[in-house]
């Protein structure tokens, strides 16, 4: 009989604690925080263990020669509860979108669910595999854009520092879904990126990065993600000048330090652990750069719902990077 640990195994389920930090960096950059926000959230998550489940079910004969111990190929959970697993999780999913956030968050979270199931059935082993997954992971940070921006979101997103007048002239403006998704596409575009990175470097689990012009590439690309990250405040229009803006001081700065703070933290993490790739090229290393990717990406995440203006929930994103490392001591999110 399958156990649920079994099955906690087969969707590397403490991952999925860096999943709803896309949305609510999407939701945040587009001004549409609100009451729906967490339900998109939790369709993610959902829609991330179906893309998890499914992918082992489609690797299953090649885990039985590469990784036996996978709860597949080990016996403990049969290809038919897998496949069946993943089905169930994506119907839910979408239900899950489509009821929260109506029509225009079920459309994405249905390109979202396609593209995970086309990653797995078909794109994994192409050269086209990591750019698939990136573009999973920006769609996954513009669902949480696909609720109708509420008073209190535009207002968050519009002027990123209450009370100072210094803020993000996008945010500030329009009323309807379409504007809000433009604005959380530098967000979906900077996790996207990352995705792309932690991808290109799982394709070497199991051989090693024999040839080290793929981490030297990936290492470059977190160094310029962590940078972009931060992002910096711009004056809405009719606003006080950036000279008043830096007078205003130390309210404003402390806005800025956050995802400056939860940038660098999650380019040491990341960062360290494609170095010691450079080093030593070994599986091992690979495997171990790529967990530092996915368990830190909840600071990027964090990064970047900060720069929008909402400071602490960043850093309450941000906090799940520690979680999920432990987490991962038990269930391997890799």
């Amino acid at each position: 009989m399958t156990r649920l640990a079994d099955l906690a195994e087969l969707v590397r389920a403490p991952a999925a604690l860096s999943v709803p930090g896309d949305v609510l960096a999407g939701a945040a950059s587009a001004g549409t925080l609100g009451r729906r926000t967490p339900a998109l959230a939790g369709a993610s998550v959902l829609l991330y263990w179906a893309g998890m489940a499914a992918n082992d079910w489609a690797d299953r004969r090649l885990d039985a020669v590469e990784r036996p111990e996978r709860p597949i190929p080990s016996g403990r959970v049969r290809p038919a509860v897998a496949l069946g697993l993943a089905g169930g999780l994506t119907a839910a999913g979408l239900a899950v979108a489509t009821a929260a956030g109506g029509r225009q968050a079920g459309t994405v979270a249905v390109g979202l669910a396609a593209t995970i199931w086309g990653y797995d059935l078909s794109a994994k082993d192409t050269t086209a595999g990591p750019a698939v997954m990136a573009a999973c992971r920006g769609l996954d940070v513009l669902l949480g854009a696909t609720t109708t921006p509420t008073a209190r979101g535009r207002a968050a997103g519009g002027d990123r520092w209450p009370g100072t007048g210094c803020g993000r002239g996008a945010g500030g403006s329009g009323g309807s879904v379409g504007p809000a998704l433009l604005r959380a596409v530098p967000a979906a575009l900077t996790v996207a990126a990352h995705t792309w990175t932690v991808t290109a470097l799982s394709r070497r689990e199991v051989t090693g990065a024999t040839d080290r012009r793929l981490p030297g590439l990936t290492l470059a690309g977190t160094a310029l993600i962590a940078l972009a990250a931060p992002g910096r405040p711009t004056v809405l229009s009719g606003a006080p000048s950036s000279t008043e803006c830096v007078k205003r001081g130390p309210f404003l700065r402390l806005g800025a330090l956050v995802p400056a703070v939860l940038a660098a933290g999650y380019a040491v993490r990341y960062g360290r652990a494609q170095a010691r790739v450079l080093a030593d090229p070994s599986p091992a290393r690979v495997r171990a750069a790529v967990g530092a990717g996915i368990t830190g990406l909840p600071a990027l995440q964090g990064a970047l719902t900060a720069r929008a203006g909402v400071g602490l929930l960043g850093l309450a994103v941000a906090a799940a990077a520690p979680l999920g490392r432990r987490l991962a001591r038990l269930v391997s999110p890799t």
